[in-house]
């Protein structure tokens, strides 16, 4: 669904060090051949959720913990699908800003929570044991920030089902 009052972008507006982040990651995403056909060919709301990442992994430090992005989504949460370095579960371990603390569900091998930010954090999920195949999405209430928004987390996210689009992510930034 395209957003009407959001402009859908290309690849050649993209800031030139935004470009060099995302070079090699969107290759063959959705069937493309290259990223800059991967990015034009992606819904605004696509596009959107991705910058919202680029943000995220580029003050985390995590870009070079990701070789590919495999699905985007910005609808109905907000997340990626990744292809990831051996190391990102290592690195997310001993980042200061990450917990595995309650991060893993039940049907996955593990996952990491940011700590610190009690709205818009990052949940990082690995899919298989010893697999580079990671899901990560925003949640828009944190369940490892305080009880508050523990509380929050479970009440909208968890009982509801209510996951929030890229424009509930982005309002937190703002």
């Amino acid at each position: 669904m395209d957003e009407p009052d959001v402009a859908q972008l290309s690849w050649r507006e993209l800031p030139e060090a935004l470009r060099a982040e995302l070079a090699h990651k969107l290759e063959n995403l959705y069937g493309q051949a290259d990223d800059e056909s991967a990015f034009d060919a992606l819904a605004v709301d696509k596009q959107q959720a991705l910058l919202l990442f680029a943000v995220r992994f580029r003050d985390l430090d995590l870009w070079p913990e990701i070789e590919s992005i495999e699905n985007v989504y910005g609808l109905g949460g907000v997340g990626l699908n990744i292809r990831a370095r051996r190391s990102l579960a290592s690195t997310l371990a001993a980042h200061k800003r990450f917990t595995s603390r309650f991060a893993r569900h039940g049907d996955t091998a593990g996952g990491f929570y940011e700590t610190g930010r009690a709205r818009a954090a990052l949940h990082f999920l690995r899919m298989k044991a010893d697999a580079p195949l990671w899901s990560v999405h925003f949640d828009l209430y944190s369940p490892s920030a305080t009880v508050r928004s523990l509380f929050r987390h479970l009440w909208h996210e968890t009982w509801r089902g209510e996951t929030p689009d890229w424009r509930a992510i982005k309002a937190t930034f703002t």
